[in-house]
């Protein structure tokens, strides 16, 4: 595991992988991701925290939608790789959960439990708010239940970047929007998705004892400041998801 350069208050990514698309979403999890989403924000059928676990910024129905979006197809995408090796792995959870309820975890393959990470095209980075975990690598939310504790976390990448679709059709920081309007635009795009990998748990306990840490009101690459403290894990030192299925 290599740590990031660092420069005063700047970190530099230094271990990098090329995003190369492994396929392209089929119109039915594409439909069900937008529905989710579009709930989860606009809808208010149910509802997403507006903020990160030790963050200040307040996100507007615009961004929860797009994260959220993002978030879900993430998920579907590590559905049909899983499925593509011939596993038994339950579909996305759809439900809408209500403020301070979620899903307990990813996906729970026969005790095995994967949390699935997303981030954008260019992303070189799996975050891990510290505030949601301890030094045992257990997730602090679900701590009085037994999916405290991930087995494998998968970081998949999304293509396009949904933040400046979104911004370009002056929607990322909306409270409200017509829903047809924005169904038009979200699926018209070709999404497609790939996976720099994945790190064990262990993995997960070992970044956090050596400190792998961004903290908050720090500068990403120079460019991007840090809303909230975070662990990380660059794309470059994450197993090929492909080891997942290799025969022991």
């Amino acid at each position: 595991m290599n740590k990031l350069t660092q420069e005063l208050n700047t970190y530099i990514i230094n271990t990098k992988k090329i995003f190369n698309a492994i396929s392209s979403f089929n119109p039915v999890s594409l439909k069900e991701s937008f529905d989710f989403a579009y709930d989860m924000s606009f809808g208010k059928v149910g509802e997403h925290r507006d903020h990160r676990t030790g963050g200040s910024h307040k996100r507007k129905n615009g961004e929860i939608f797009i994260n959220t979006f993002q978030g879900k197809l993430s998920e579907f995408s590590i559905y049909e790789i899983f499925k593509s090796h011939g596993i038994d792995i339950p579909k996305p959870d759809l439900e809408k959960y209500e403020l301070g309820a979620w899903d307990t975890c990813d996906f729970d393959i026969k005790g095995v439990k994967l949390a699935v990470k997303s981030t954008k095209k260019f992303g070189q980075l799996l975050l891990l708010e510290t505030k949601d975990w301890n030094n045992k690598g257990e997730y602090l939310p679900n701590k009085d239940s037994n999916h405290a504790l991930y087995n494998y976390f998968i970081l998949v990448r999304i293509s396009p970047d949904g933040d400046s679709l979104m911004k370009m059709n002056k929607l990322l920081y909306s409270e409200q929007t017509d829903r047809a309007n924005l169904e038009n635009i979200i699926l018209n795009e070709k999404w497609t998705y790939d996976s720099p990998g994945f790190i064990k748990h262990t993995e997960l306990v070992q970044i956090i004892n050596d400190g792998f840490i961004i903290p908050r009101g720090a500068m990403l690459n120079g460019k991007t400041e840090m809303d909230a403290e975070n662990y990380y894990i660059q794309a470059g030192d994450m197993h090929d998801i492909k080891d997942l299925f290799k025969k022991k």
